[in-house]
């Protein structure tokens, strides 16, 4: 639970070559990735990234609040050893108060809420707010479908269009970790 808890980010880690030592290779280029992008302090809970690695290529996708951070990003990625190329694809959110608003108030009911103080005691939180135009989705990794559901029951009510969950458990996320084996 702590690993993938710890992480600043939910990635979809893809390995599509069929050669065990190239899996390893993306892996371990992953993990760099991922040790980048949590090292970033100006990642917050409104941002949100991931990360796709197939030989070599990276994928960087995601959003974040301003435009420094998709630049200081990529310049922390490029910097992992055995990348091939990189395409950014990170998003900036626009500017806008009552986007601004909701991402506060929602982040407030979400951390303030007993069941994940825990969470929000985290250098990294694992729940992120990402709100684009009024539109709210929920990206992370909880430890069960309850404070799945419940993150999404919090996150509504505050005058925002719709809100998209896409929280994972710890156990989706560790499944989809595994390597997957090749005939």
């Amino acid at each position: 639970m702590k690993s993938a808890i710890a992480s600043a980010f939910v990635a979809l880690f893809v390995l599509a070559a069929p050669a065990f030592s190239q899996q390893r290779e993306d892996l371990q280029v992953f993990n760099d990735i991922a040790n980048q992008v949590n090292r970033y302090t100006q990642l917050t809970v409104f941002d949100s990234i991931s990360a796709e690695v197939n030989d070599g290529k990276v994928q960087l996708t995601g959003w974040v609040t301003m435009p420094y951070k998709r630049d200081d990003i990529e310049k922390r990625v490029r910097k992992v050893e055995g990348i091939v190329t990189i395409e950014n694809k990170i998003g900036v959110l626009p500017a806008s108060q009552f986007d601004d608003n909701l991402r506060f108030r929602i982040a407030r009911a979400i951390y303030g809420h007993s069941l994940f103080w825990s969470y929000a005691m985290m250098a990294n939180p694992p729940i992120r707010v990402v709100v684009n135009r009024g539109h709210v989705t929920l990206e992370g990794v909880v430890q069960s479908n309850v404070e799945r559901m419940l993150a999404r029951s919090l996150a509504s009510g505050f005058g925002e269009f719709d809100v998209k969950n896409l929280l994972k458990t710890d156990a989706e996320v560790r499944e989809a970790m595994e390597p997957r084996k090749t005939n």
